[in-house]
C-alpha cells in the first residue's frame, strides 16, 4: 500500500489526511491533521455477522493528556475511565454515522479514534468525525458515507465555520451540525436566545461547509478506498412472516390503537406478541434448540415491525397517534414546586406520562467541579445531572454509574439552562441541579429542562428568562411526512427524528437532533422549529402557573453569601502566614466557607449572616487602607514624649503628634491621653512609599476665628530637641519617628 497524503484550505485552515504508513493492519485508518490537532481514526469490523437484533457498533474517542502537554492526575497517572467530554464526543461521532449502515448489518464495527496532539482552536471531536467516517470509506466495511460535522458560531452577527476558543466564548452560538453532502442528520447546539430563523441560517451555513468536507473526503476516497467485503445482511425467516402474517397481524394493528394509558396499550401489543411467540415455537418445525431460540427471537422482532408500520400508517395517512392526539397537541401538563422541605429548590415537572423531580443545592465557589479533560476547561460552577432508574419505565435493571445516555441528556438540559444563569459575580454560588425522571414515556430529556427551571427559581437563583424544552418527532412516507409535537416513548423509537428544542419565551437555548434517515430537508427543519415554538409556549404558561419569577433570596437552608473585593497585593493579608489568618478567622465566625480568587474576589458563605457580616469587617479590616481626609475613632494604643499611636482600625496604626491634639497649645500629651482613650481623629498624610499614617485630631474641630499659626523652630544645630518638642515641633522625618515605626512593625 502506498502512502497518501494531501492538503486542502478549509475556511482559512489547512486539513492534511493519511493514509497507507500507519495501522495499516486495521480494516481503514487515517491520519488527520487539522492544523496543530492530530487524530488517528481506525475502523475495524468483525468477519460474521452477530446473532443478534441490532447493529453492534461501537465509537471510541480516547483523550491523551500528552495531547495537549500534560501528565494525567491521579494515583496511577495515567488516563482511566473516559471524561464526560469524551463520551459526549463518541456519542456525536456515533449519532451521524450509525443511520448510514445499511438496515440488517450486523458484523461488528468498532471506530477507534485517538487524539495525539491537540489544539484547542481545532475542535478534536470535529476533526475525529471526519476521521471516522474517512476511515469507514476507505475501509473495506460497507458504508454510506462520507459524512461530516463543523461548529457554528455566532460573533458581532457574523456566522464563522469552526471559531476559536476567543471566538466561542464571544459567539451567542455554538452549533455542532453533520450529515452528508445531501442532508443534515445530526445537531446539537447551545444558544444565548436565539430566534428560530437565526438558527436555520446557521445550520444551513453549516451544512453548506459540510458539503465541502464530503468533497475532501471523496477525494480520499477515489485515491485509497479498498474493496467492500462481502456480508450477509439479517433477514427473518420468511416461514414466520407468513404464519404471522396469517395469524397475528390484524390483532397486533388493532392493539396499537387501544386508547388510555402506555400500559394499557402495551399490555394489549405485548400478549398478542407472546402469544405469536409461543405458536410459533409450537406449530412450527425447528431443527434443534438453537433454531427454536432464534424463532422465538425473529417472532418478537416481526411482530414489533407491524407494531412500527402500523404507527408510521396512523399517523402519516389517517393523521391519528396512538394516544389520539392531534399532531401538534402537547399531552397534559403539571408543574409543581417545594415538594422537598429541606432542599434548596425543588420542583416536580409532569408532561402526560412522563414525571420528572429536579432539585437544586447551592454551594460554596470552592465546590465547583474539577475538569481534566483535552479542553481549556478546569472547572464547572453549575451542573445538570439526569438519573434514569429502571422503575422509571416499569423495569428492573442494573443500577450504577450513568451511561452515555443519562451523560448525554444530562448534558444537554445542563447546555439549555447554562445560557440564562447569573453569572459568578451576580451569583458567587455553585450550582447543581439533579434531575430524577420517576416516570417515562417519552421526552424525559426535555421534562428534567422544565423541571430544572423551575427549581432553580424556587431556589432563588436569579435566572434571566424561564427556559422550557419539547421533543419533535417525524414520519415520513415516501415523499410525505408528519411532524409531531411533545412525541412519546412509541414515537419515539418507530419514529424518523427526535428533535428536541429547549428555550425561552425571546428564543432558543439548545438543540439536539438525531435521525434514522439519511437526512432531512431545510423545509422540515423550518417546519419543526416553527411547531416547537408554539408547544415551548403552552409549556411555559403552564409553568409559570407553578412559580412566575425567582426567589428573592435563597432558602433559609440554603449558604447565604457576600463578596467584596480587594486588591490582589492584599490577599496575603487575608491569608497569613501558611493560612494562619483566614484560618483564624474561619474560627471566630462559626466555620464559614472563605473563596479567595486571584483577581481579589472574596466571597463568604454561611447559614447566618450575621457571620457572614462579622468575617467581612474582618477582611476589610485587614485590607483597608487609610486614605488621606478620611475621619476615624480611634484608640489610644501607645503614649510617647510628644506624640502617640492611635488605631483607626485593625492593623493599622498611625501617629498623632501633640501638636496636633488641638488648636490650642498642649505642653504634654501624658496630660491629654491615655492609653484606650477614644479620640476622634483625621488622617493628614500618608506615605505611600512606606504605608504610614499621620492623623489630626485639632482637624476634627473647628478652626478658632482668627487662628494664627505658632511659628516653628528653624531646627537649626544647637537647639534643645526636648524644647523644640515642648514648642510643638512636628517630627515628620526625624530618625527617632522612624525608629519608633521600625520597632512596633517588628
Amino acid at each position: 500500500m502506498e502512502k497518501f497524503k494531501k492538503s486542502w484550505e478549509f475556511h482559512g485552515r489547512t486539513i492534511t489526511v493519511e493514509n497507507g504508513e500507519i495501522a495499516k493492519q486495521a480494516g481503514g485508518a487515517v491520519l488527520v491533521r487539522y492544523e496543530d490537532t492530530v487524530v488517528l481514526s481506525a475502523a475495524t469490523a468483525s468477519a460474521q455477522a452477530k446473532d443478534s437484533d441490532f447493529f453492534p457498533l461501537t465509537v471510541v474517542y480516547n483523550e491523551k493528556m500528552y495531547a495537549k502537554g500534560e501528565i494525567p492526575g491521579g494515583f496511577l497517572r495515567r488516563e482511566g475511565r473516559p471524561t464526560e467530554h469524551a463520551t459526549l464526543t463518541a456519542r456525536q461521532i456515533d449519532r451521524p454515522i450509525r443511520p448510514l449502515f445499511a438496515e440488517g448489518f450486523r458484523n461488528e464495527v468498532q471506530i477507534v479514534n485517538t487524539v495525539l496532539s491537540c489544539d484547542p482552536d481545532c475542535d478534536s471531536g470535529m476533526t475525529a468525525l471526519f476521521g471516522s467516517s474517512l476511515a469507514l470509506c476507505v475501509s473495506n466495511i460497507p458504508f454510506n458515507g462520507p459524512v461530516a460535522g463543523v461548529i457554528v458560531g455566532k460573533v458581532d452577527g457574523n456566522l464563522i465555520i469552526n471559531p476559536t476558543e476567543e471566538q466561542i466564548a464571544q459567539s451567542t452560538l455554538n452549533l455542532t451540525v453533520a450529515g452528508t453532502k445531501d442532508a443534515i442528520n445530526m445537531v446539537e447546539a447551545g444558544a444565548k436566545e436565539v430566534s428560530e430563523e437565526e438558527m436555520l441560517e446557521a445550520l444551513m451555513f453549516g451544512h453548506a461547509a459540510i458539503k465541502e468536507l464530503c468533497a475532501i473526503e471523496d477525494e480520499v476516497i477515489a485515491a485509497c478506498a479498498k474493496e467492500k467485503m462481502e456480508v450477509k445482511l439479517y433477514e427473518i425467516n420468511p416461514d414466520i412472516i407468513a404464519f404471522i402474517d396469517q395469524n397475528g397481524k390484524d390483532r397486533i394493528i388493532k392493539a396499537v390503537s387501544t386508547h388510555g394509558t402506555k400500559e394499557e396499550r402495551y399490555g394489549a401489543v405485548e400478549a398478542v406478541i407472546e402469544e405469536m411467540k409461543e405458536r410459533v415455537a409450537s406449530e412450527l418445525t425447528w431443527n434443534s434448540e438453537k433454531e427454536l431460540e432464534k424463532a422465538i427471537a425473529q417472532a418478537g422482532e416481526y411482530s414489533v415491525s407491524i407494531e412500527a408500520q402500523e404507527v408510521r400508517r396512523l399517523i402519516s395517512e389517517d393523521k391519528i397517534r396512538p394516544d389520539g392526539r392531534k399532531l401538534d397537541e402537547l399531552r397534559p401538563l403539571d408543574s409543581q414546586v417545594d415538594l422537598l422541605p429541606r432542599a434548596h429548590g425543588s420542583a416536580m415537572f409532569t408532561r402526560g406520562e412522563t414525571q420528572v423531580i429536579s432539585v437544586t443545592t447551592l454551594g460554596a465557589l470552592g465546590e465547583a467541579q474539577i475538569i481534566e479533560d483535552l479542553t481549556s476547561t478546569t472547572e464547572k460552577r453549575f451542573m445538570h445531572q439526569y438519573n434514569f432508574p429502571p422503575f422509571s419505565v416499569g423495569e428492573v435493571g442494573r443500577m450504577g454509574s450513568p451511561g452515555r445516555r443519562e451523560i448525554g441528556h444530562g448534558a444537554l438540559g445542563e447546555r439549555a439552562l447554562l445560557q440564562v444563569l447569573p453569572s459568578k459575580d451576580e451569583f458567587p454560588y455553585t450550582i447543581r441541579t439533579c434531575a430524577e425522571v420517576v416516570e417515562s414515556n417519552g421526552s424525559s430529556s426535555q421534562a428534567s429542562i422544565c423541571a430544572g427551571t423551575m427549581s432553580l427559581m424556587a431556589a432563588g437563583v436569579p435566572i434571566k428568562a424561564m427556559v422550557a424544552g419539547v421533543a419533535m418527532g417525524l414520519i415520513t412516507v415516501g415523499n410525505t411526512y408528519s411532524i409531531l409535537t411533545d412525541i412519546q416513548g412509541m414515537e419515539d423509537h418507530y419514529g424518523d427524528m427526535d428533535f428536541k428544542v429547549a428555550g425561552t419565551r425571546k428564543g432558543i437555548t439548545a438543540l439536539q437532533m438525531d435521525i434514522k434517515v439519511d437526512g432531512i430537508s431545510e423545509q422540515i427543519l423550518r417546519e419543526a422549529l416553527a411547531q416547537a415554538h408554539k408547544g415551548r409556549m403552552e409549556i411555559l404558561d403552564n409553568m409559570e402557573t407553578a412559580i412566575a419569577e425567582p426567589r428573592p433570596d435563597v432558602s433559609k437552608w440554603a449558604p447565604k453569601f457576600a463578596v467584596l473585593h480587594i486588591p490582589t497585593d492584599r490577599i496575603r493579608d487575608v491569608i497569613g502566614t501558611g493560612g494562619k489568618t483566614i484560618n483564624q478567622i474561619i474560627e471566630d465566625c462559626d466555620q464559614v466557607k472563605i473563596d479567595v480568587e486571584e483577581d481579589g474576589t472574596i466571597a463568604i458563605y454561611h447559614m447566618n449572616r450575621d457571620m457572614i457580616n462579622k468575617a467581612k469587617a474582618i477582611i476589610e479590616d485587614l485590607t483597608r487602607d487609610a486614605k488621606v481626609g478620611e475621619e476615624y475613632d480611634a484608640v489610644v494604643s501607645e503614649i510617647r514624649e510628644s506624640f502617640a499611636f492611635v488605631t483607626l482600625f485593625p492593623g493599622t496604626d498611625a501617629l498623632l503628634h501633640v501638636s496636633e491634639l488641638s488648636w490650642e497649645r498642649s505642653p504634654s500629651i501624658q496630660d491629654v491621653l491615655h492609653v484606650g482613650d477614644k479620640i476622634r481623629v483625621k488622617v493628614t498624610a500618608v506615605d505611600e512609599a512606606t504605608g504610614k499614617v499621620k492623623v489630626s485630631a485639632r482637624e476634627c474641630t473647628e478652626k478658632p476665628e482668627g487662628y494664627v499659626e505658632p511659628k516653628r523652630s528653624s531646627g537649626k544645630r544647637g537647639g534643645s530637641r526636648s524644647n523644640d518638642r515642648k514648642r510643638g515641633e512636628s517630627y515628620s522625618s526625624s530618625k527617632v519617628e522612624k525608629r519608633v515605626f521600625r520597632r512596633r512593625e517588628e
